[in-house]
This record gives C-alpha cells, structure tokens and sequence, in this order.
C-alpha cells in the first residue's frame, strides 16, 4: 500500500489518497472519528482543539461501509479555515492584510524550510510542517487498522513519563487481569497514565511549565498484540519491520528517538540478561517466558507483543520566546508566537498508535497478499496452519 496526503494547518481541510487497499474490508466511520477525537484530547492541549471538531469523510473507495479495492478518499475539513480564508487565499496577489512571517522560531521547520524552498514568508513552511498533518495520519490509521483488527491484533499506547515525572515499572494489557481494564484507565486519563497518583503529577508539571510559559515532552509506549510470526524479513534492510515501525514513528513531529523491548537499557546488560530464552511444548508450541526483545528479532514479528517506546521533545512554540533573527533585517528578534500545547504527549501516543496501524497494516498485506480481504484469510490461514506445524 501507499499513500499521500496533502493540506495545511489553516487551509480548508487535509485529505488523503490510499492506493493498494483491498477490498471488501468492512469500514466504520464512527472508530475512524472516535480515533480523531482521542488525538484531541490530553492534558495541555491548546486552544486549537476548541475550535475543531475532527470527522473523517469517505470521498472515494468505499460503498456501503466496504471497501472496493479502488484508491480510497479521506479528508478532514480545518473548521479554523473560516478564519484564515484571506490569509491562505490559494490565489490572487493582494498582500497587504497579510502579516509576512520573517522571525523563524527555533527548534521548528521555519528557518531551514525557507532557505531550502528559497521563500520569505515563513507561513509557507509553517502551515505544512505543522503538527496539523498528523490529524489525516490519524484518520489513515484508524481506517486501515480496521483490517488488522479482524485478524485479532490490538494496539494500545500509554504514557510513561512528561518532564520529570514518570511512572515505575510499566503495566502493559497483557500483563493485567482484565486488559479492558486497563484500556479503560488509560482512554479515562488526561494524560493517558494508568497510575492515577502519577498521573495527578504530571498535570502538575503541565500547568507549572505551561504557567512559565514553557513546554514539556516525555515517552510513550505503544503495545502491540495478536500479530502473527513472521511478518517483515530479515534478507534485506528495506524489508526489516523495525527499521519501517522506526522510521514512521521518527516521522512523526517532535519524535526524536525511538526503541524496541529493552531498548538502550541493552547497553549495560551482558548477553545472557537480554535475549530471550526459548522453550517448546507440544500443546504450545515455540515460546519465550521473557520480552526483552519487544516482540521483534532480526526484523520480523516473533509472535510476542510489539513493546514500541518513543521520546517527544517539548514543543518548540514557546510563549516566552527564544531568541531568533530576522530572515529580511537579521536583526536580533524574539522568535514569532504560533498558538500552541504547552504538553502534547497524551495526543502524540494516539498519533503513534496509527502510523504504527499504517506500516502493520501494510506489512500484513505484503505477507498475505490479495485484492480482497476474502483471498487475504486464504492466505492467513494456510500459512498459520503451516506455523502450527512447524
């Protein structure tokens, strides 16, 4: 599968191309928009989410809540749109209400996006590099991930640390009694941690840093269950499901590092207190009593829960601004003010969910290729008949 996307932050909507879908999958529009609306919660969001009310609509590619294997329309239409329809006018040359953006603010796309697109008005940059795009992700993602639920595999995400404060030993839905239960906490709290006590500390540091006009980033992990052994490759590095999971989490803005299983911590255990043992029982099968690895081994699934976490640095748009320099005068200004979240890091966890969703989706396809999710189970079933027998 492919896709493209296009639309900027005040532009009239965001719209998305799917290629390479199959058919016949069955399509609710209700889990794509509850998706949407998930990313618009958490705990210091900023004053955007106010003014959307995120739906996803279904321009081309489905009839009748099924996919037909042609290429599948999705758009989200900005509501901010009405006001900035003069601002970001997509033709005409009249300027002059226009505020020209010239003092590109550190950390962001403005002033490197400039030189490279050679333009003097940093909005050009701003709009499409603006987090605003992971909203369509999003959308993709909750589309797409619809497949992979028919097949039994769940992704979760929850938050493990904002700023300094961060939980202990992580609790992961298949580790707990009930993993609705711990669903459940996590989509209840404002900041996505399933540690109330925790979780009030965190929304602590929020208001203090947002207070100080500051910002304040932290780690997500994503947990991923039900996947079947075997999916990516090993023979080639453009093939290795990591490398693809690693890359699309790093596309996402603010992500800034990513690991698998125990991750960094690897570099200060020895071989034996890292790997995986493994056993085999007839009822069974081959097992592995340890997840050190995070369900991932030379580039492919191994049948254990994909353990995925992500660092966000703090969002660069500050209201007490950095120093910047003007791109036309070079004089020594404060950097431009851009409304924006003082902590997006419970949001950034649902984004990560669905660029996760997208890369599995797309693995899943390449494994048990077919133009109808009816030829796609033929294909799922006999190879895990063949994996049962192994």
């Amino acid at each position: 599968m492919r896709y493209l996307s296009s639309g900027e932050s005040h532009g009239p909507e965001l719209t998305a191309i799917i290629d390479g879908f199959p058919a016949n999958v069955k399509i609710d529009l209700e889990t794509v928009n509850f998706h949407l609306s998930r990313r618009q919660k958490g705990h210091g969001r900023g004053g955007r989410m106010k003014i959307e009310k995120d739906q996803a609509q279904i321009v081309a590619g489905v009839r009748f809540s099924h996919t037909t294997g042609a290429p599948i329309c999705i758009k989200v239409n900005n509501n901010d749109w009405v006001n900035w329809e003069k601002k970001m006018a997509h033709f005409g040359d009249d300027f002059n209400d226009v505020e020209v953006i010239t003092k590109p603010r550190p950390g962001h796309a403005d002033l490197t996006g400039a030189m490279k697109y050679q333009q003097r008005d940093i909005r050009n940059i701003l709009e499409r590099a603006s987090a605003r795009e992971t909203t369509i992700r999003v959308a993709i993602g909750a589309f797409v991930r619809q497949l992979l639920e028919g097949f039994g595999v769940q992704i979760y995400s929850h938050v493990l640390q904002i700023g300094r404060t961060k939980v202990g030993q992580p609790v992961r839905p298949f580790e707990v009694t009930s993993s609705e239960d711990w669903k459940n906490r996590i989509e209840e709290s404002p900041v996505r941690c399933y540690d109330q006590t925790i979780a009030d500390q965190m929304m602590q540091e929020i208001d203090s840093v947002k207070q100080q006009g500051d910002s304040v980033g932290g780690i997500v992990e994503i947990v991923v269950t039900g996947l079947p052994i075997g999916l990516g490759s090993y023979v080639h590095w453009e093939h290795k499901l990591d490398s693809k999971l690693a890359s699309a989490i790093l596309s996402v803005q603010a992500i800034k590092g990513v690991e698998f299983g125990l991750g960094f911590d690897t570099a200060e255990h020895y071989g034996s207190e890292v790997h995986d043992p493994i056993y085999y029982q007839n009822q069974q099968g081959f097992y592995r009593d340890t997840n050190r690895a995070g369900g991932i081994e030379g580039g492919m699934t191994n049948g254990e829960p994909v353990i995925i976490r992500a660092v966000m640095k703090p969002i660069p748009t500050l209201y007490k601004p950095l120093q910047s320099v003007d791109i036309n005068s070079k004089a020594v200004f404060e950097a431009s003010i851009e409304r924006s979240d003082s902590c997006a890091v419970p949001a950034a966890a649902v984004v990560l969910e669905n660029v996760v969703a997208w890369e599995l989706a797309n693995a899943f396809i390449e494994k048990f290729s077919g133009n109808s999710i009816e030829e796609i189970k033929l294909q799922f079933d006999a190879y895990q008949k063949l994996i049962d027998q192994y």
